[in-house]
């Protein structure tokens, strides 16, 4: 064999060698635990990171117990730039949702190009050992790994960092908001305060399927022109409210008797608004501090609910048996739920901890809120519902109506208002002819 097939020979065999080398390591790594795993990953992307032209941009997830709105933006964003290259990704779909949703796996990569520039992203995601009490993610809500640290690395060459700042990161928010406007299903959260301790899952979210709408609502359709015309115009203060130096919320007070449609009209006003609900039931809370924790954790553009606050109000005599000795005031008031931190809740300094969000009381008993709690700033608009329903039942009670008569009134038009209206005419005037009946037989005695 000539020296130059020998060179050959030697060379295929080192190339196998190492192939066959890098197999068994990469079997190795494959049956390590994933904590090792990860150890390996990110000890060799350090060593290539630190030798390239390339700057390395990390994302959190969260900034202290708030979330990263860049981090959000970018799992949306990302979700779309799935490449053929791509080796693992997740797929999800709710029964109510339309199209399925996709993302990154962990620690897979994903290329992007923007404006001639390219953009290497990264999901990673680090296992710590923790305790449940000392959870380093309070604020992680989604993860099923409680244990988990996410965050997003961007790479892209030194120079292009301004272009990235100016450019491309607020080119990413912007399209995240329109695919996630175009995607999203309305949510209900319900809260779970046995997980307070680490508000991994205080807020579990359902989604939210109700039919209500404003043209489906019993209501008058004055009174409904005019909750319109305030929506519409609080979603578009956003300007106006920062320059007058307010928390960009709303307040609505709705009350009347049980069963007049209070629920019903939450409902239209969160398929209106495309808003989530957070039903917040107070008696579960037992410390103003969880309140304010409770508000830091819902989102921006929802709707925060507090149903039979009536009911609920009271929480001094109430809650006072949860608190400490009375000689010690500063701890018995942070041991339970004070008027004054309901009210610091809806109006004070934490209320502003986020944009574009709704507060609604409804109550049976409107006469037992302390007027603390219905002045402007905290129930901004006060809606008494049940006005029509009310006048039905009187009506009902007073003349000899049967069930078919209502039943076939209400069937005679598609639209609430003109049928309830239409029942209440016809009503009167069966109260007229049973009136007139009356009349005619006491003159006959």
């Amino acid at each position: 064999m000539s020296s130059s097939g020998e060179s050959n020979l030697a060379i295929a065999k080192t190339v196998i060698s190492a192939i066959g080398s890098a197999a068994a390591m990469s079997m190795l790594i494959h049956n390590l635990p994933p904590e090792v795993q990860d150890y390996l990953f990110f000890g060799l992307r350090h060593v290539f990171i630190k030798f390239s032209n390339q700057l390395t941009m990390v994302i959190d997830e969260f900034d202290g117990m708030v979330s990263n709105e860049v981090y959000e933006s970018a799992q949306i964003y990302l979700g779309t730039k799935l490449s053929p290259d791509t080796r693992r990704f997740k797929i999800s779909k709710s029964e109510k949702e339309k199209s399925f949703n996709t993302s990154m796996e962990r620690n897979e990569e994903v290329t992007d190009y923007y404006k001639g520039h390219k953009f290497k992203w990264i999901w990673v995601c680090k296992q710590i050992q923790t305790s449940r009490e000392s959870f380093y993610n309070p604020r992680d809500i989604n993860s099923t790994l409680r244990s988990e640290v996410r965050s997003y690395e961007l790479m892209f060459q030194r120079k292009s960092k301004d272009f990235v700042l100016e450019c491309y990161l607020p080119y990413i928010i912007n399209e995240a908001k329109l695919q996630y406007l175009e995607t999203k299903t309305l949510k209900i959260h319900t809260m779970d305060y046995e997980n307070m301790h680490d508000l991994s899952e205080v807020w579990t979210p359902v989604s939210l399927d109700h039919p209500a709408t404003f043209e489906t609502l019993a209501l008058d359709s004055e009174q409904k022109d005019e909750i319109l015309m305030d929506l519409d115009r609080f979603v578009k203060r956003k300007e106006y409210y920062r320059k007058v130096g307010k928390a960009w919320k709303r307040g609505y007070l709705l009350y009347g008797p049980p069963g007049t449609g209070k629920s019903s009209l939450i409902a239209a006003m969160a398929n209106y608004l495309n808003f989530d609900i957070y039903d917040l039931e107070l008696t579960e809370v037992k410390k103003n501090s969880d309140l304010r924790r409770l508000l830091v954790a819902t989102a921006n553009k929802s709707i925060l609910v507090v149903e039979d606050i009536d009911a609920t109000i009271d929480l001094q005599e109430k809650l006072s048996s949860r608190g400490a000795s009375p000689s010690n005031d500063s701890h018995e008031e942070e041991s339970k739920v004070t008027l004054s931190g309901l009210l610091n809740f809806i109006d004070g300094l934490w209320s502003s901890c986020g944009d574009e969000r709704i507060i609604i009381f409804t109550t049976n008993h409107v006469e037992k809120l302390d007027p603390a709690l219905l002045r402007p700033g905290r129930m901004d608009v006060h809606i008494h519902i049940a006005s029509t329903f009310q006048e039905i039942e009187n009506l009902i009670g007073a003349t000899a109506v049967t069930p078919a008569e209502v039943a076939e009134k209400l069937m005679k038009d598609d639209e609430v208002d003109i049928a309830l209206k239409g029942l209440i005419d016809f009503l009167h005037m069966k109260e007229k002819e049973h009136e007139d009946i009356k009349v005619e037989e006491e003159e006959n005695e």
